[in-house]
Protein backbone atom coordinates (compact mmCIF):
# COMPACT_ATOMS: atom_id res chain seq x y z
CA UNK A 1 0.00 0.00 0.00
CA UNK A 2 1.60 3.20 -1.14
CA UNK A 3 1.58 6.22 2.01
CA UNK A 4 -1.13 8.08 -0.13
CA UNK A 5 -3.20 5.00 -0.03
CA UNK A 6 -2.56 4.36 3.71
CA UNK A 7 -3.43 8.19 4.39
CA UNK A 8 -6.74 8.26 2.58
CA UNK A 9 -7.77 5.17 4.16
CA UNK A 10 -7.29 6.72 7.61
CA UNK A 11 -9.17 9.40 6.03
CA UNK A 12 -11.94 7.50 5.05
CA UNK A 13 -12.23 5.63 8.44
CA UNK A 14 -12.33 9.02 10.86
CA UNK A 15 -14.37 10.59 8.42
CA UNK A 16 -17.23 8.01 8.94
CA UNK A 17 -16.65 7.95 12.67
CA UNK A 18 -17.11 11.95 12.65
CA UNK A 19 -19.49 12.12 10.57
CA UNK A 20 -17.63 14.61 8.56
CA UNK A 21 -17.78 16.23 4.88
CA UNK A 22 -14.85 17.16 3.30
CA UNK A 23 -14.60 19.99 0.75
CA UNK A 24 -12.53 21.14 -1.77
CA UNK A 25 -12.20 24.43 -3.64
CA UNK A 26 -10.97 24.13 -7.53
CA UNK A 27 -7.81 25.21 -6.37
CA UNK A 28 -6.55 22.80 -4.27
CA UNK A 29 -3.93 19.99 -4.65
CA UNK A 30 -5.17 17.39 -7.12
CA UNK A 31 -4.88 14.60 -3.95
CA UNK A 32 -7.17 16.94 -1.94
CA UNK A 33 -9.67 17.54 -4.71
CA UNK A 34 -9.58 13.62 -5.45
CA UNK A 35 -10.72 12.47 -1.82
CA UNK A 36 -13.41 15.30 -1.21
CA UNK A 37 -16.85 14.73 -1.17
CA UNK A 38 -17.71 18.50 -3.17
CA UNK A 39 -14.81 20.08 -5.28
CA UNK A 40 -16.27 23.45 -6.40
CA UNK A 41 -15.99 27.34 -5.73
CA UNK A 42 -16.30 28.41 -2.23
CA UNK A 43 -19.74 29.68 -1.93
CA UNK A 44 -21.12 26.49 -3.91
CA UNK A 45 -19.00 24.64 -1.37
CA UNK A 46 -20.34 26.23 1.88
CA UNK A 47 -24.17 25.84 0.84
CA UNK A 48 -23.67 22.31 -0.40
CA UNK A 49 -22.79 21.13 3.15
CA UNK A 50 -25.04 23.18 4.65
CA UNK A 51 -27.95 20.92 2.75
CA UNK A 52 -25.97 17.86 4.21
CA UNK A 53 -26.29 16.35 7.85
CA UNK A 54 -22.54 16.42 8.48
CA UNK A 55 -21.63 16.81 11.68
CA UNK A 56 -18.24 18.33 10.75
CA UNK A 57 -17.27 19.87 7.95
CA UNK A 58 -13.39 20.36 6.85
CA UNK A 59 -13.03 22.82 4.60
CA UNK A 60 -10.20 22.53 2.40
CA UNK A 61 -9.95 26.26 1.05
CA UNK A 62 -8.80 29.02 2.62
CA UNK A 63 -9.55 30.36 5.98
CA UNK A 64 -12.70 33.38 4.77
CA UNK A 65 -14.21 30.35 2.70
CA UNK A 66 -14.37 28.53 5.85
CA UNK A 67 -15.93 31.43 7.68
CA UNK A 68 -18.34 31.38 5.24
CA UNK A 69 -19.17 27.49 5.99
CA UNK A 70 -19.81 28.51 9.71
CA UNK A 71 -21.79 31.41 8.98
CA UNK A 72 -24.41 28.88 6.88
CA UNK A 73 -24.26 26.01 9.39
CA UNK A 74 -23.48 27.69 12.56
CA UNK A 75 -24.62 24.95 14.46
CA UNK A 76 -21.85 22.38 12.70
CA UNK A 77 -18.12 22.36 13.81
CA UNK A 78 -16.20 23.61 10.96
CA UNK A 79 -12.59 23.36 10.54
CA UNK A 80 -9.47 23.80 8.63
CA UNK A 81 -6.57 21.59 8.22
CA UNK A 82 -4.32 24.83 8.01
CA UNK A 83 -4.98 28.04 9.66
CA UNK A 84 -2.55 29.75 7.98
CA UNK A 85 -3.76 29.03 4.74
CA UNK A 86 -5.32 32.78 3.94
CA UNK A 87 -6.28 35.17 1.26
CA UNK A 88 -4.22 37.84 0.66
CA UNK A 89 -7.03 39.53 -1.15
CA UNK A 90 -9.51 39.05 1.68
CA UNK A 91 -6.83 40.51 3.85
CA UNK A 92 -6.48 43.64 1.85
CA UNK A 93 -9.73 45.14 3.38
CA UNK A 94 -10.31 45.17 7.59
CA UNK A 95 -13.97 45.80 9.02
CA UNK A 96 -12.36 48.91 10.19
CA UNK A 97 -11.23 49.68 6.87
CA UNK A 98 -14.84 49.00 5.66
CA UNK A 99 -16.14 51.54 7.77
CA UNK A 100 -14.07 54.28 6.84
CA UNK A 101 -14.30 53.89 3.26
CA UNK A 102 -18.45 53.96 3.96
CA UNK A 103 -17.92 57.14 5.56
CA UNK A 104 -16.14 58.61 2.61
CA UNK A 105 -19.46 58.06 0.61
CA UNK A 106 -22.29 58.22 3.33
CA UNK A 107 -25.21 55.97 2.28
CA UNK A 108 -23.88 54.52 -0.66
CA UNK A 109 -24.69 50.33 0.05
CA UNK A 110 -21.57 47.83 0.24
CA UNK A 111 -21.41 45.00 -1.91
CA UNK A 112 -18.90 42.89 -0.39
CA UNK A 113 -17.09 39.54 -2.99
CA UNK A 114 -17.31 36.50 -1.08
CA UNK A 115 -13.57 36.77 -0.83
CA UNK A 116 -13.47 38.58 2.17
CA UNK A 117 -13.74 38.19 6.22
CA UNK A 118 -17.10 37.45 8.15
CA UNK A 119 -16.32 40.75 9.62
CA UNK A 120 -15.59 42.57 6.47
CA UNK A 121 -19.38 40.26 5.41
CA UNK A 122 -21.26 41.64 8.51
CA UNK A 123 -20.64 45.07 7.76
CA UNK A 124 -22.00 44.86 4.36
CA UNK A 125 -25.15 45.43 2.50
CA UNK A 126 -25.02 42.28 0.42
CA UNK A 127 -22.62 39.77 -0.90
CA UNK A 128 -21.82 38.51 -4.35
CA UNK A 129 -19.41 36.02 -5.98
CA UNK A 130 -18.22 36.28 -9.50
CA UNK A 131 -20.68 34.35 -11.14
CA UNK A 132 -23.53 37.02 -9.69
CA UNK A 133 -21.49 40.22 -9.05
CA UNK A 134 -23.32 41.81 -12.21
CA UNK A 135 -26.70 40.88 -11.26
CA UNK A 136 -26.34 41.69 -7.42
CA UNK A 137 -24.88 45.12 -8.70
CA UNK A 138 -27.93 46.23 -11.31
CA UNK A 139 -30.92 44.72 -8.33
CA UNK A 140 -29.79 47.70 -5.92
CA UNK A 141 -31.97 50.45 -5.56
CA UNK A 142 -28.93 53.04 -5.63
CA UNK A 143 -26.98 54.89 -7.97
CA UNK A 144 -23.59 54.35 -6.40
CA UNK A 145 -22.22 51.47 -4.80
CA UNK A 146 -19.16 50.45 -2.83
CA UNK A 147 -17.59 47.51 -4.31
CA UNK A 148 -15.10 45.49 -2.13
CA UNK A 149 -12.39 44.31 -1.92
CA UNK A 150 -11.43 43.39 -5.55
CA UNK A 151 -10.63 46.06 -7.77
CA UNK A 152 -10.88 44.01 -11.05
CA UNK A 153 -13.82 42.41 -10.82
CA UNK A 154 -15.37 46.04 -9.39
CA UNK A 155 -14.19 47.60 -12.53
CA UNK A 156 -15.57 44.74 -15.04
CA UNK A 157 -18.93 45.21 -12.89
CA UNK A 158 -19.05 48.75 -13.67
CA UNK A 159 -18.13 48.41 -17.30
CA UNK A 160 -21.24 46.02 -17.11
CA UNK A 161 -23.46 48.42 -15.42
CA UNK A 162 -23.06 51.76 -16.91
CA UNK A 163 -26.47 53.17 -15.21
CA UNK A 164 -24.87 52.41 -11.46
CA UNK A 165 -21.57 54.61 -10.41
CA UNK A 166 -19.61 51.32 -8.79
CA UNK A 167 -16.50 52.55 -6.31
CA UNK A 168 -14.31 49.58 -6.00
CA UNK A 169 -11.94 49.21 -3.37
CA UNK A 170 -8.07 49.04 -4.15
CA UNK A 171 -8.08 45.05 -3.03
CA UNK A 172 -6.94 43.27 -5.84
CA UNK A 173 -6.09 38.81 -6.18
CA UNK A 174 -2.23 38.69 -6.46
CA UNK A 175 -2.78 35.17 -8.32
CA UNK A 176 -4.92 36.33 -11.13
CA UNK A 177 -2.51 39.46 -11.35
CA UNK A 178 0.45 37.43 -11.89
CA UNK A 179 -1.31 36.49 -15.15
CA UNK A 180 0.17 38.85 -17.75
CA UNK A 181 -1.12 40.11 -21.38
CA UNK A 182 2.11 39.26 -22.82
CA UNK A 183 2.13 35.66 -21.77
CA UNK A 184 -1.23 35.28 -22.76
CA UNK A 185 -0.68 36.77 -26.32
CA UNK A 186 2.32 34.39 -26.61
CA UNK A 187 0.51 31.25 -25.52
CA UNK A 188 -2.29 32.62 -27.93
CA UNK A 189 0.46 32.87 -30.89
CA UNK A 190 1.46 29.76 -30.05
CA UNK A 191 -1.63 28.06 -30.25
CA UNK A 192 -3.76 29.94 -32.24
CA UNK A 193 -6.47 27.99 -32.63
CA UNK A 194 -7.78 27.70 -28.53
CA UNK A 195 -9.90 30.06 -26.65
CA UNK A 196 -8.66 32.51 -23.96
CA UNK A 197 -11.16 32.06 -20.72
CA UNK A 198 -9.86 34.01 -18.22
CA UNK A 199 -11.57 35.30 -14.45
CA UNK A 200 -12.84 38.70 -14.08
CA UNK A 201 -9.83 38.97 -10.86
CA UNK A 202 -7.11 38.89 -13.80
CA UNK A 203 -6.34 42.52 -14.77
CA UNK A 204 -8.04 44.78 -17.32
CA UNK A 205 -5.51 43.87 -20.23
CA UNK A 206 -5.82 40.39 -19.65
CA UNK A 207 -10.08 40.80 -19.69
CA UNK A 208 -9.65 42.56 -22.62
CA UNK A 209 -7.72 39.25 -24.56
CA UNK A 210 -10.48 36.79 -23.05
CA UNK A 211 -13.03 35.19 -25.88
CA UNK A 212 -14.97 34.24 -22.63
CA UNK A 213 -15.14 35.88 -18.76
CA UNK A 214 -15.98 33.53 -16.71
CA UNK A 215 -16.28 32.85 -12.80
CA UNK A 216 -14.73 29.45 -11.61
CA UNK A 217 -17.84 27.45 -11.85
CA UNK A 218 -18.60 29.61 -15.03
CA UNK A 219 -15.20 28.42 -16.97
CA UNK A 220 -16.38 24.24 -15.64
CA UNK A 221 -19.36 25.22 -17.56
CA UNK A 222 -18.29 26.94 -20.76
CA UNK A 223 -15.65 24.90 -21.40
CA UNK A 224 -18.05 21.63 -21.32
CA UNK A 225 -20.35 23.52 -23.74
CA UNK A 226 -17.79 24.89 -26.25
CA UNK A 227 -16.88 22.76 -29.16
CA UNK A 228 -13.23 24.33 -29.24
CA UNK A 229 -10.92 21.88 -28.54
CA UNK A 230 -8.27 24.15 -26.95
CA UNK A 231 -8.40 26.59 -23.97
CA UNK A 232 -5.88 28.98 -22.31
CA UNK A 233 -7.42 29.16 -19.05
CA UNK A 234 -6.56 32.82 -17.16
CA UNK A 235 -7.23 31.75 -13.73
CA UNK A 236 -5.27 29.61 -10.94
CA UNK A 237 -3.65 26.63 -12.35
CA UNK A 238 -5.16 24.31 -10.15
CA UNK A 239 -8.11 24.36 -11.85
CA UNK A 240 -6.78 22.21 -14.96
CA UNK A 241 -7.10 19.12 -13.03
CA UNK A 242 -11.11 19.56 -12.80
CA UNK A 243 -11.15 20.23 -16.25
CA UNK A 244 -9.27 17.38 -17.78
CA UNK A 245 -11.37 15.00 -15.57
CA UNK A 246 -14.21 16.61 -16.61
CA UNK A 247 -12.84 17.26 -20.33
CA UNK A 248 -10.74 14.17 -21.20
CA UNK A 249 -10.71 15.47 -25.08
CA UNK A 250 -9.75 18.90 -24.51
CA UNK A 251 -6.33 19.83 -24.11
CA UNK A 252 -5.76 23.28 -21.44
CA UNK A 253 -2.80 25.71 -21.65
CA UNK A 254 -1.73 27.40 -18.78
CA UNK A 255 -0.71 31.04 -20.10
CA UNK A 256 1.80 31.96 -17.20
CA UNK A 257 4.60 30.01 -14.84
CA UNK A 258 3.67 31.77 -11.56
CA UNK A 259 -0.40 31.57 -11.26
CA UNK A 260 -0.12 29.91 -7.90
CA UNK A 261 -1.73 30.67 -5.10
CA UNK A 262 0.58 29.21 -2.23
CA UNK A 263 -1.85 29.52 0.18
CA UNK A 264 -3.96 27.24 -2.09
CA UNK A 265 -1.72 24.73 -1.62
CA UNK A 266 -0.82 24.52 2.05
CA UNK A 267 -3.18 22.04 2.85
CA UNK A 268 -2.30 18.15 2.48
CA UNK A 269 -3.43 14.49 3.25
CA UNK A 270 -1.08 14.74 6.22
CA UNK A 271 -2.84 17.85 7.54
CA UNK A 272 -6.44 16.66 6.79
CA UNK A 273 -5.83 13.43 8.40
CA UNK A 274 -4.49 15.47 11.70
CA UNK A 275 -7.35 17.75 11.43
CA UNK A 276 -9.79 14.98 11.54
CA UNK A 277 -7.64 13.21 14.19
CA UNK A 278 -7.11 16.40 16.64
CA UNK A 279 -10.61 18.32 15.66
CA UNK A 280 -8.03 21.08 14.72
CA UNK A 281 -8.42 23.67 13.70
CA UNK A 282 -11.63 24.98 14.47
CA UNK A 283 -13.45 27.93 13.12
CA UNK A 284 -15.15 30.39 15.45
CA UNK A 285 -17.31 33.26 15.09
CA UNK A 286 -19.64 35.62 16.96
CA UNK A 287 -23.37 35.23 16.82
CA UNK A 288 -23.45 39.34 15.57
CA UNK A 289 -21.36 38.40 13.25
CA UNK A 290 -22.64 35.07 11.97
CA UNK A 291 -26.13 36.88 12.13
CA UNK A 292 -24.92 40.43 9.98
CA UNK A 293 -23.05 38.71 7.56
CA UNK A 294 -25.42 35.97 6.78
CA UNK A 295 -27.77 38.41 6.12
CA UNK A 296 -25.97 39.70 3.45
CA UNK A 297 -25.03 36.13 1.86
CA UNK A 298 -29.25 35.68 2.35
CA UNK A 299 -29.84 38.73 0.45
CA UNK A 300 -27.37 37.90 -2.25
CA UNK A 301 -29.25 34.36 -2.68
CA UNK A 302 -32.83 36.28 -2.74
CA UNK A 303 -31.55 38.44 -6.12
Amino acid sequence: MSANSELIERINKLKADRGAVILAHNYQLPEIQDIADFTGDSLELSRKAAATDAKVIVFCGVHFMAETAKILSPDRTVLIPDPKAGCPMADMITAEQLREFKAQHPGAPVVAYVNTTAEVKAESTICCTSANAIRVVESIDADTILFVPDKSLGSYVASKVPGKHVIPFCGYCPTHHRILAQDVIKTKREHPDALVVAHPECAPDVLALADGIESTSGMLRYVKESDAKEFIMCTERGLLHRLKLDNPDKTFYNPSPVNICPNMKKITLEKVLWSLEDMKYEITLSQEVIEKARAAIEGMIAV
